[in-house]
């Protein structure tokens, strides 16, 4: 935003914003009001509402961020004078004065964005305080050393937020003086240790501003303000944004509320729980605390804090409190609670309650538990979970029989397995994960702008830090297994090593990390298949009851046509034969068909093949006795099924050299010299899919023979095959008529012998623009049509997807060129546009025309939410995430039903 703190903001147009409102008293809000105040400004006004004790103070709504966003920092005409007028309100409420000499009033400035953003913007804690009124406030707690505590803690936020001052340089001024002072804590430095450090901060804070630091509590409310402003826009931030899909539009309101101190002695405390445990879900007392601590002490893991449980034998009237305010929230809010509490000379205040982040495992027993106990019904349980949470519980685990002996172990602050190479700064762990690499974030303790490396990770290992810390609570939002506070490594930033015990691990060398014991492991552990719970079961269970959209399984084995029906899958979407031939068994029958010179002995190579395709059949039809499996015939270019031209022509060059046996040198050259004539400059888009079947015809003729052998021989055993055949690549609505001519006479001839009778049905995949624009046309000759949006994504973007995301794909996402990468969520105005197109007008010509889906879209929440308003009537996906499409088809439902409220 403005890019001198210093300058008074500007008035951009004063009429555009006259009638607007862009503050409000605590006591004015409501939860209601979240997308204006923010997520904690709207819940600490509900916890004012009903009784809850909290700081005074007063809101700065999201609509100021946004208007002073659009205008370049530039704040409404009359935004500051709103907020002297509410400082003013806040001063005659409370009886002090910010910065005053006597009876000072003291305030924390803290970013509130509308969706939970953990440690991801900017707080100011301590304002008010001064030359002038820090005395004051040392004989007011009867404790200097608290008031010189608070004033050094306000240089070094002001500083590093406001004036971006190097985190790192108040940090080295503190370790050096608890160096020199020969202490190891914070809380052993005295009163003149934190006043000298206090004249230590200041110079530090001139040398690097050039000027001295503003000694107005005005103009330091004015810049803190301006700073959460422009921290909506900095660069974890928008990482974080972008990880979790919050839109940039959103805005951040900014509370100014009056400090309460939990560093005022043992009598005091600061500290975090949850009304749930959120790793485990379990109903039970989760948090942590820390006597003689203020604000970020807990989670920043400066100092190792305390189960919350420890509290009720040091604080005992203000822990029983806070158990009851908790049961209380849990209730009135209908959702587990992450709150935020101090305790200042034994009494309670809640900083913030915010439905709390947790791991996808807490996320359905939570659900579950709430719909048991009567708080929330089955659709609104369902709301809870979000679909990504079904996809971290599909991630496989650490076999429990491993046998291994863990290296140390630290706090299972987030469950999971993660294998990696350690890295150790944030920025390699987003360069190499980006790449492809498996890799573990180890650090000290992770920090807000270590993010990017959070995200990229396969799983962080930190050596400080509690359940609660930075670490854990980001990594469990995002689903990524935790091990924090493993106090017993030692790290080596500059050496790059890893040292536990007598075992030395360097950078890129690989550990396992058990989140869900807290164990750390040298090497990579055996993973196992995911275990699918009860919880799990009943939730997915329950959007099956809401869901319209079918949802089928890509599988092209029997094995994995028993697992997609065992996630619950209603059949198959997909069935791609090409992948039958890509083994070392049959691959020498599938060249001899496509080396062949002549039909009658391509008609050999394929009588051989063909008994093997049925067995295939056999197996998948039996796996899916009773539902529909849809088998699309050959699709790739035949030169895939032959070896790579260049390595065919170095071993054709090499036998020419050395002289070896003729007919070996000649059945090379020949090979040679199939592969060079089958071969094109791009062949995507040559002969493949239906183009291959009109060349060479004895080819879908043979497949078209094992599929109804094959579901002759499932029927004989008490099986019920449902087949349909699906030809790929359709541009024409000739290609389709000749194709289907083709499999019925096919199919004829196949039952002419025996009497048997078989229902089948024949469509087309649509993949290319032409078949979408034309879809009525094409319609006259399908059965049903089935979306193959991969390469409806390349062909309708134009752009070839192995080239595309390891260039210039990821470039365009980071630039906003677009929304995200088109080949994992589709493009809706486009690629989306084309199947909605094609929907409409198959639908023309013949009304229940069915419709579905098969590419990797088909298990993306957000592509399937648009296919759910289109009207599609399935979607197929990988078996894995069959049930992410099961949940996914239910929430877009409700999500549905949410939006039509909101514009009634």
């Amino acid at each position: 935003m403005s890019t001198s703190p210093a300058a008074e903001p500007s008035a951009h147009d004063a009429s555009a914003a006259e009638d607007a409102k862009y503050i409000y008293d605590l006591s004015e809000g409501d939860a209601s009001m979240k997308p204006l105040l923010g997520g904690k400004g709207a819940n600490v006004a509900e916890m004012t509402k009903i009784g809850i004790p909290v700081p005074d103070g007063f809101t700065v709504t999201t609509a100021a961020c946004i208007e002073a966003t659009k205008h370049d920092g530039e704040w409404p005409a009359s935004l500051w004078d709103d907020i002297q007028a509410a400082l003013a309100r806040l001063e005659e409420r409370t009886g002090r004065v910010l910065g005053a000499a006597e009876n000072p009033l003291l305030v924390s400035v803290r970013s509130g964005a509308v969706v939970s953003m953990p440690g991801m913007m900017d707080t100011i804690l301590n304002l008010g305080i001064s030359d002038e009124s820090v005395e004051a406030l040392g004989r007011e707690a009867d404790s200097p050393r608290f008031a010189w505590d608070a004033y050094r803690r306000f240089i070094q936020m002001y500083g590093e937020v406001v004036e971006q001052v190097p985190a790192h340089v108040y940090d080295d001024a503190l370790v050096a003086l608890k160096h020199q002072r020969g202490v190891t804590q914070d809380t052993e430095l005295t009163a003149d240790d934190l006043k000298g450090l206090v004249a230590t901060f200041k110079d530090l804070s001139r040398e690097h501003m050039g000027e001295e630091l503003p000694t107005d509590p005005r103009e330091q409310l004015r810049r803190s303000v301006d700073a959460v402003f422009r921290s909506w826009l900095n660069p974890r931030a928008d990482v974080y944004r972008r990880a979790n899909n919050i839109s940039a539009d959103l805005g951040t309101a900014v509370n100014v509320m009056q400090m309460v101190f939990g560093n005022r002695g043992e009598t005091s405390a600061t500290g975090v729980c949850f009304t749930r445990n959120p790793a485990t879900g379990e109903k039970e007392l989760y948090g942590e605390f820390l006597t003689n601590a203020q604000g970020e002490d807990v989670v920043a893991g400066i100092r190792t804090p305390r189960p919350l449980k420890e509290m009720e034998q040091v604080l005992p009237d203000a822990y029983h409190e806070l158990i009851e305010t908790m049961r209380k929230l849990e209730e009135h809010y209908g959702d587990m609670q992450d709150i935020e509490f101090t305790v200042e000379e034994e009494k309670l205040y809640l900083l913030q309650t915010r439905n709390g982040k947790r791991t996808a495992s807490a996320a359905f027993k939570v659900a579950r538990a709430l719909v048991d106990e009567g708080v929330i019904d089955q659709r609104e349980a369902l709301r809870r979970v979000e679909p990504a949470q079904l996809d971290q519980l599909l991630h496989p685990a650490i076999d429990p029989e491993h046998g291994a002996t863990p290296l140390t172990k630290g706090l299972n602050a987030s469950p999971g397995a993660a294998v990696g190479e350690v890295v150790f700064d944030a920025d390699t762990a987003e360069r190499r994960g980006k790449a492809g690499d498996a890799v573990v974030l180890v650090r000290w303790e992770t920090a807000p702008d270590d993010i990017a490396g959070v995200i990229a990770a396969q799983g962080v290992l930190t050596a400080h830090g509690g359940m609660t810390s930075h670490a854990a609570v980001v990594a469990r939002g995002m689903g990524k297994p935790c091990v924090a506070g493993a106090s017993e490594i030692k790290i080596d930033t500059d050496a790059k090593t890893l040292t536990i015990g007598s075992t030395v691990l360097r950078d890129g060398d690989t550990i396992t990390l058990d989140g869900s014991t807290g164990e750390v492991f040298e090497g990579a552990l055996e993973l196992v298949p995911p275990q699918i719970n009860e919880d799990f079961q009943t939730i997915v269970g329950w959007a099956d009851e809401i869901r319209r959209l079918g949802v089928r399984a890509n599988a092209d084995t029997g094995e994995d046509a028993k697992r997609a029906r065992e996630f619950g899958a209603e059949g198959i979407g997909l069935c791609r034969t090409e992948h039958m031939f890509m083994n070392e068994e049959r691959l020498p029958a599938v060249q001899r068909m496509i080396l062949a010179e002549d039909e009658d002995a391509r008609a050999s190579a394929l009588a051989e093949i063909l008994p093997m395709q049925q067995s295939d059949f056999e197996e998948i039809f039996e796996a899916m006795s009773g539902l529909p499996v849809t088998v699309r015939l050959l699709d790739p270019p035949l030169h895939e099924f032959l070896p790579n031209l260049v390595d065919q022509a170095l071993l054709v060059q090499r036998l020419e050299i050395e002289g070896g046996k003729q007919s070996e040198l000649k059945e090379a050259q020949h090979l040679l010299g199939r592969i060079h004539k089958l071969t094109e400059q791009n062949p995507m888009l040559g002969t493949r899919g239906v183009r291959l079947a009109l060349m060479y015809p004895e080819i879908p003729e043979m497949q078209v023979r094992a599929i109804v052998r094959a579901a002759l021989a499932v029927r004989e055993k008490g099986g019920d095959p449902k087949v349909e055949i699906m030809v790929p690549l359709v541009a024409f609505a000739q290609e389709l008529q000749r194709m289907r001519d083709l499999i019925d006479e096919t199919v004829a001839d196949e039952l002419s012998g025996s009497g048997d009778q078989l229902d089948y049905t024949v469509g087309t995949m649509i993949e290319l623009p032409r078949a979408a624009v034309c879809a009525d046309q094409i319609a006259e000759h399908a059965d049903f049509f089935s979306f193959g949006t991969n390469d409806l994504t390349q062909t309708g973007i134009g752009i070839s997807r192995d080239d595309a995301e390891g260039a210039f794909l990821a470039a365009y996402v980071d630039d906003d060129i677009v929304p995200g990468n088109p080949f994992s969520s589709i493009d809706q105005d486009g690629v989306g546009g084309l199947v909605r197109l094609g929907t409409e007008r198959g639908r023309s010509v013949k009304e229940h025309l069915k419709v579905g889906v098969c590419g990797e879209h088909g298990g993306d929440p957000a592509s399937i939410a648009l296919f759910n308003e289109i009207g599609l009537d399935y979607v197929s996906c990988s078996p894995y995430r069959v049930p992410i499409a099961r949940f996914a088809a239910a929430r877009a439902i409700l999500d549905g039903e949410n939006e039509e409220k909101s514009q009634a």
